[in-house]
């Protein structure tokens, strides 16, 4: 590679000036004051859970926070210590301590610039819908059950979640006491409540502030979070004796795999949530390598974009890196000043604020529906559920990668056939001519649109322009499983947002179902635009393109 081409991929990654250009200086700093409201409590949970301490998670908020921001690919993500991180970093921590996790995250970090460096992050789009799904509930699962220790006030260690579960519950029966229990149902129960009755109000702080207080003048003897630093800890070196690199590699594997994966998903779902958004994963990769090997030189853990405080940014308004830039110096202001308050957080009330999170992380009309598309769908979903809380996140994706690969080349298998079909009008030169000359363009999709073909089909149709319509004709699709479906919705909303219409024709009975599950069918045919042929479809396109001014 010459020299030429590496400083060009280099400028690639580098920031620019035209990361700042949807700079609101206004909304931009309302935005990140409530990130960081939400993400405090978060971060100190966080923290505790992965074994390092409430501190390392408020560092890793502030260094990746910025790192992220100012290197990622996309202008509204906010990065922190996660959930799905903490399951990682635990048998880590129990292992080789604070110098382990530190050598981990750098290991990491470099992984996840190589990656980006080399082009990776558009592999990101092959992982199907629903082993991403069923990731998202073992996760939340995992986390839930780490805290059952903390909420029962009771103090065991094991390396797996079940019989970590099992021991706490057994302690706490040889010696039951309700203090803990109580904070902890408590918070969880009142972040729940408070959300669905006013969701823009950060319901987490708020019942944590509720237990602090509770557990101070009450004198409920609850045990707090300790002592935390004011301001961040000097850099320091890895202390980790040179045999055990061997025994880190595989964990630090495991987390850039994990950031990877995370960072991705939660750029992708910022893009849905942002009209004109569009995440450079490349950069993405290479920004999450920088916050990991920033931020546990300060004493943090590694770091991933958070999809939860990515939502509240969007909704709150942002519109660039402003706003997670002004939720980290928020958090370290928080840090500097609210020091001794935040030590007199109980234990329980933090566990309480992750159990109501790992409850929210799971939608259950999104599960419910992709358990009911396909066989293939559901099993992918339990088996990476399944294998996340049994085995580990890395093993998890692996499996559920095979089984949706399995059931996928089942179905292409079964559904393949050579059929003689005759022309119709609309595959004639003259026809394609005049449809173009009215401003209509008619796709056919031929094959299964499933996980593995679902974007080499449809991602062309993103670049349409010059268009008022477009017909996708799909009477020759053999299959269709939740991820291609998804897509599909997606370039459909897509085109639609920049005025294009789009009528679909030729959808087959057995595809319906899976579509109506997905709630694509549903919406294309209340706005009348799915039709049993094509020339229904292209005549109903004429009608669209001959309005005043074009659709």
């Amino acid at each position: 590679m010459s020299l030429r081409i590496v400083l060009h991929r280099i400028r690639e990654l580098a920031p620019r000036s035209s990361d700042w250009r949807h700079l609101r200086v206004g909304r931009d700093l309302t935005a990140g004051v409530l990130v960081a409201l939400v993400a405090l409590p978060l971060a100190l949970g966080f923290g505790v859970s992965s074994g390092m301490g409430a501190a390392a998670g408020l560092v890793t908020a502030i260094v990746a926070g910025v790192v992220a921001a100012v290197f990622g690919g996309s202008r509204v993500q906010v990065s922190g210590p996660t959930g799905a991180m903490t399951v990682v970093l635990v048998p880590i921590v129990a292992a080789h301590g604070a110098s382990g996790v530190l050598v981990v995250g750098l290991i990491a970090g470099l992984i996840l610039i190589g990656l980006g460096a080399t082009g990776a992050g558009r592999f990101m789009r092959y992982v199907p819908v629903p082993v991403v799904e069923g990731f998202t509930v073992g996760i939340a699962l995992v986390i839930g059950l780490q805290q059952v220790p903390t909420a029962l006030g009771v103090d065991v260690h094991a390396e797996k979640v079940l019989p970590l579960v099992a021991d706490a519950v057994r302690a706490w029966l040889s010696d039951p006491h309700w203090t803990a229990p109580a904070i902890a149902i408590g918070v969880a129960v009142g972040m729940v409540v408070v959300a669905r009755v006013r969701s823009a109000i950060p319901a987490a702080l708020l019942a944590v502030v509720v237990a602090t207080a509770g557990n101070h003048f009450l004198d409920w003897g609850a045990a707090t979070i300790g002592a935390i630093p004011r301001g961040l800890p000097g850099p320091s070196l890895p202390r980790v004796p040179f045999a055990d690199l061997d025994s880190l590699l595989l964990p630090a594997v495991a987390v850039a795999a994990l950031a990877a994966l995370e960072s991705l998903l939660s750029a992708t779902v910022a893009d849905a949530m942002t009209v004109g958004e569009q995440h450079d994963p490349d950069r993405e990769l290479v920004g999450q390598g920088l916050a990991n090997l920033a931020a546990p030189v300060f004493g943090g853990i590694p770091a991933t974009a958070a999809i939860a405080r990515t939502a509240v940014n969007v909704r709150s308004g942002a519109g660039s890196r402003l706003a997670a830039v002004t939720h980290a110096v928020v958090l370290l202001g928080m840090v500097l000043v609210l020091a001794p308050w935040v030590e007199q957080i109980p234990l329980a009330a933090l566990a309480g604020v992750l159990i109501a999170t790992a409850v929210r992380m799971v939608e259950v009309s999104s599960l419910t529906a992709m358990l009911r598309a396909t066989r293939g769908d559901a099993a992918a979903l339990v088996a990476t559920a399944a294998a996340t809380v049994v085995f580990d996140l890395v093993l998890a994706v692996l499996i559920g990668l095979v089984v949706a690969g399995f059931f996928a080349l089942q179905q292409t298998a079964r559904t393949a056939r050579l059929d003689q079909v005759p022309l119709d009008e609309s595959d004639h030169v003259d026809e394609e001519r005049r449809l173009l000359d009215e401003h209509i363009v008619a796709y056919r999709i031929d094959g299964p649109l499933f996980f593995a073909a679902a974007h080499d089909f449809l991602l062309e149709l993103a670049d349409v322009h010059r268009v008022r319509v477009v017909v996708l004709r799909m009477s020759r699709v053999t299959t269709v499983d939740a991820t291609g479906a998804r897509v599909l919705a997606e370039t459909i909303a897509g085109l639609e947002r920049r005025g294009i219409r789009v009528l679909v024709s030729g959808v087959q009975p057995q595809h319906e179902r899976v579509l109506r599950e997905l709630r694509v069918h549903d919406q294309l045919a209340h706005e009348q635009h799915l039709f049993a042929t094509t020339p229904e479809a292209i005549a109903h396109a004429r009608l669209l393109a001959a309005e005043p001014g074009g659709p």
